[in-house]
């Protein structure tokens, strides 16, 4: 899915790169860095120059994996971090969130990821979510779909569209300097 949300802010002039933090070594915490062999500030520097986020995650046990919450907590650093006109160092950047799953839980997930965001600085557009669930108990996996669901398709493309149109918003017309 976030292979599918990054094609659809391409469509919308957005370039982006898909990057699985399960595949880097970062550290618990909720520090910038948290030392020797934390792979977060290299991640970090790549999100300092986006201007838009696409948080993805599964649906584990009817919450968000451990590796979005990890993401989150390393984000919650940003809180004391301030460009040179005094805003943090997330204001001005756009966030989105993808959810899959093969169990309930996406509403709050998005919403606890939101809150997260926001909290750090994120702007999150209307229609900031896309996500898909298959029924309770179900093993079927979205990347083993035939084809993605009309209603996912077009919440993605309506989130690209937002994404998009909000950072090129934010981009002319950047928040207030503190």
């Amino acid at each position: 899915m976030a292979r599918q949300v990054l094609q659809a802010l391409a469509e919308q002039g957005v370039e982006g790169e898909c990057v699985r933090i399960a595949d880097h070594r970062i550290d618990p915490g909720v520090a910038v860095d948290m030392g020797d062999g934390d792979e977060w500030p290299r991640l970090r520097q790549k999100l300092l120059e986006a201007d838009v986020l696409v948080l993805a995650t599964p649906t584990w046990v009817g919450h968000m994996s451990s590796i979005a919450q990890r993401v989150l907590e390393r984000l919650n650093a940003e809180s004391s971090q301030t460009d040179d006109e005094g805003r943090p160092s997330m204001y001005g950047k756009v966030a989105v969130i993808a959810v899959v799953g093969n169990e309930d839980g996406a509403h709050k997930i998005v919403a606890d990821c939101a809150q997260a965001l926001s909290d750090t600085g994120f702007t999150i557009p209307a229609t900031g979510s896309t996500y898909w669930n298959s029924e309770a108990m179900n093993p079927k996996d979205y990347k083993d779909l035939d084809t993605t669901p009309e209603a996912v398709a077009t919440t993605t493309a309506t989130m690209a569209r937002n994404a998009a149109h909000l950072a090129r918003l934010l981009g002319e017309r950047p928040y207030p300097a503190s």
